[in-house]
């Protein structure tokens, strides 16, 4: 089941829907009356909601006009994020000088930040590319995993037990900015500097997340593509060594990292200019594309 944030027209209220045939918005509220009000947190924290919205999607109507927002627009905390977590990009990154001089090439333990829930955006909003005085505008396609049952001291044997489903990211970064100050968050933190979307496809959909396939395009050309089998670091290794610290709530966010073929990857580095459109494709979830300002 893919999973939906979305707004009606003329409406400032978000909605909880699901995506049926040719990516259609439906309203589930419509089918299942419990489901009105509720959020994507509340379907993360309560299997009984969703349920009802899996029962209810057979038979829920299409909704006119929908505008998609991002699936969680503003999660519990700030969205978790992986660096440096495929071997290939880990090797691009050391050698793009952008790497601020760490000793290891691949991490003994990983390497994470956080993303404000300000920087989240939706399919098909625009990047505000010139927050970025520096020039150095890049992206970074992404699995994002929802966490659904909470908890802290995860292990990794139960840690897909505590997912809720599967989304898209794109950590789009200021190459300048991330070097100038090595603590990443100003350098990816920038407002709108983190698109989401299209969809949560539920757990149950993916019974093998290394099975996922990833995909990026700027303007048509193909940057990316990898399995998340080629994570260094896999998701149950990553709930385990962020919960063994931080309690992980319902709606909680992990992007686990990008493969190679960023744009620092080229020699000269190609960055993202106004008007160039990026679009990140998952297998099952969908495609998240976004157009820099």
């Amino acid at each position: 089941m893919r999973l939906v944030t979305f707004t009606r027209p003329g409406k400032l209220q978000q909605e909880v829907g699901a995506l049926g045939a040719g990516d259609a918005v439906l309203d589930l509220a419509a089918a299942e009356p419990l489901l009105r009000g509720q959020s994507m947190l509340d379907l993360a924290a309560a299997p009984a909601l969703l349920d009802k919205a899996r029962a209810a999607q057979a038979k829920a109507p299409v909704v006119q006009g929908a505008k998609l927002c991002a699936p969680i627009p503003r999660p519990p905390k700030n969205v978790f994020c992986v660096g440096k977590n495929y071997h290939e990009h880990a090797k691009e990154f050391a050698g793009s000088g952008f790497d601020g001089g760490a000793k290891d090439v691949v991490p003994p333990f990983p390497v994470v930040f956080s993303k404000p829930h300000t920087s989240i955006i939706a399919h098909g909003e625009k990047i505000l590319g010139h927050l970025d005085t520096t020039g150095g505008l890049d992206y970074e396609g992404e699995l994002g995993v929802v966490i659904g049952q909470g908890g802290r001291g995860i292990g990794k044997d139960a840690a897909l037990k505590h997912v809720f489903g599967y989304t898209i990211i794109n950590d789009v970064t200021a190459r300048h900015l991330q070097k100038r100050h090595s603590q990443w968050i100003l350098g990816k933190g920038l407002d709108t500097f983190c698109p989401m979307g299209p969809a949560v496809l539920t757990a149950d959909e993916v019974p093998d997340p290394t099975k996922l396939v990833l995909t990026t395009w700027v303007n048509g050309e193909q940057r990316q593509h990898a399995p998340v089998a080629d994570l260094i670091f896999d998701i149950p290794t990553l709930i385990e060594a962020i919960s063994a610290v931080i309690t992980l709530e319902p709606g909680d966010v992990i992007a686990t990292g990008t493969p190679a073929g960023v744009g620092i990857g080229f020699n000269p580095p190609v960055f993202l200019k106004s008007g160039d459109v990026v679009k990140i494709a998952i297998t099952g979830i969908g495609e998240l594309e976004n157009a820099v300002a």
